[in-house]
């Protein structure tokens, strides 16, 4: 049983979250043309090689990180302006064709009102995000996306917090609706990150995981069970693999099928293994992605993967393993 301390602790972390998700979701009911406007700004913008050049302080400016980040990693370039440093010789990071999100709870920040003049200078559109619609930025901004909330998380009042989730969820909206508008696809996000495990799927090709024909016991169908045995575990192999007398694939045998048939056939060692192949086992194309191995490993429930050419001839094996030595398990 929790102790009532304990109860208590968990009632007011449920209450942040019911009404952080609260405010949310008004904020997300409330969207209107004006948040299609700033998508269409954007996307004009970056098809013109612009940037976004996001603007905040304090909480906001936080916020303001995680936005242009999320917008520089699905393809919409994207960055950090500090305003007091703009104020200072920053503002040479604008340039015409950008647009400039300004993000400003109060829509009155001393720091953000004395930078806009400077920020609308030339060829710029100006997108507000603030929690008030009467404000000067809500006033003067090209575009104000309403991000209000009736009250915050905070039990004083004072902590910015249901507001700058509303932030941060307008923001990923704005990335999200670019992202499709743009056809931005997997393959794209996988070269801006290619340090991540779906950047090493999409990146790398099969043929480059794979473990090469020296490493694999290539046997005979007529070759007995003991034999292939031992040359699988010469080769540190999880199967054989059959090759008919062109090369080609004739079927595979595994430790797991060696288990499920001794009990069968208990002079299994000295019979040929050609009865007990399987036959067709499943395969994958050298040319093809590292996340088509894993999807097939995932689907098929299997440990071992033979890669074959396009005439069918096996050339190399995946092992899961080998999955975790290229970090994408």
């Amino acid at each position: 049983m929790l102790s009532q301390a304990t109860s208590e602790h968990i009632a007011r972390g449920r209450r942040v979250f019911e009404l952080e998700l609260a405010e949310a979701r008004a904020v997300g009911e409330r969207l209107d043309e004006s948040f299609a406007h700033a998508v269409e700004a954007i996307r004009e913008a970056a098809s013109r090689r612009g940037k976004v050049v996001v603007v905040g302080v304090g909480k906001s400016g936080h916020i303001g990180e995680k936005i242009a980040a999320t917008l520089t990693s699905t393809g919409t370039p994207a960055v950090m302006l500090n305003a007091l440093n703009a104020l200072h010789g920053d503002l040479g990071i604008v340039s015409d064709g950008d647009v400039v999100l300004i993000l400003s709870n109060s829509g009155e920040t001393d720091e953000l009102v004395a930078v806009f003049p400077a920020l609308t200078r030339g060829d710029v559109r100006t997108i507000a995000i603030t929690g008030k619609a009467s404000s000067f930025l809500a006033k003067n901004a090209h575009i104000h996306l309403d991000a209000s909330v009736s009250r915050e998380a905070c039990p004083l009042e004072l902590a910015p917090t249901a507001s700058t989730t509303a932030m941060l969820i307008l923001g990923d909206a704005l990335a999200m609706a670019l992202l499709e508008a743009r056809g931005f696809t997997r393959d794209d996000f996988a070269r801006f990150h290619p340090g991540g495990k779906l950047g090493r799927t999409l990146l790398l090709t099969v043929e480059q995981i794979m473990r090469g024909a020296e490493q694999m016991a290539l046997i005979r169908p007529d070759m007995i069970v003991r034999d292939v045995l031992l040359e699988i575990a010469r080769r540190r192999a999880g199967c054989a693999v059959a090759l008919t007398p062109q090369g080609a694939l004739a079927g595979i045998f595994t430790q797991g099928d060696f288990a499920r048939h001794l009990a069968a056939a208990p002079n299994l060692l000295e019979l040929a293994v050609a009865p007990f192949l399987t036959e067709k086992p499943i395969t994958v194309q050298a040319g093809g992605l590292a996340v088509e191995v894993l999807h097939i490993l995932e689907k098929h429930r299997i440990d071992d993967l033979v890669v074959v050419d396009a005439e069918d001839r096996p050339i190399g094996m995946v092992d899961t393993q080998d999955l975790a030595r290229f970090r994408l398990v």
